[in-house]
């Protein structure tokens, strides 16, 4: 298989994107989530990953906010990340994860959040420590941060708001 081009989805690729959710998953959530925070104008990068041809996989990363006392850090949610079940674990994944991160450092994000399995995510900067002293209605030992700018959650007091969608999907 040849290595996956990661890009930006295209507005037409959304009825692809949304059977590669619901493949993933097993279930329509995740897809609904990703419409959701489309339509409302949260979703940032809606990467997608092409194989000759073939659209295998994809990761949305939408804005977030972490609020401490004195300011606040723009930041993005990484979810969900989707690949087709036969063409899991050959880092589908793993290059729209890096490829995101990558654009939101360079495009001056501060943080990144996901929940997940950290034996997972840790290989791409994320951490649980970083989002243990942050309140999140997702705290926990899967939610987890990672900085794109040093010291960017560094502060008394920090709270991560999602956007709507994530509470109603």
């Amino acid at each position: 298989m040849s290595p996956p081009l990661i890009r930006f989805a295209a507005a037409g690729e959304g009825r692809a994107v949304r059977y590669i959710e619901e493949a993933a998953f097993g279930q329509p959530d995740e897809a609904n989530l990703v419409s959701a925070l489309v339509r409302d104008g949260d979703a940032i990068f809606s990467l997608v990953a092409e194989v000759d041809g073939k659209l295998l996989g994809h990761a949305l990363f939408s804005a977030l906010a972490v609020i401490f006392e004195d300011r606040i850090e723009r930041a993005l949610a990484l979810a969900p990340v989707a690949v087709l079940p036969e063409h899991q674990r050959q880092g589908i994944g793993s290059a729209l994860i890096r490829d995101g991160l990558g654009r939101a450092a360079a495009t001056g994000w501060s943080a990144a959040f996901v929940l997940g399995d950290p034996a997972y995510y840790t290989r791409f900067g994320f951490s649980v420590e970083a989002a243990a002293p942050l309140e999140s209605p997702y705290a926990g030992p899967h939610f987890m941060a990672s900085e794109l700018r040093a010291g960017a959650l560094v502060g008394e007091s920090g709270r991560v708001v999602y956007p709507q969608a994530f509470e109603t999907g």
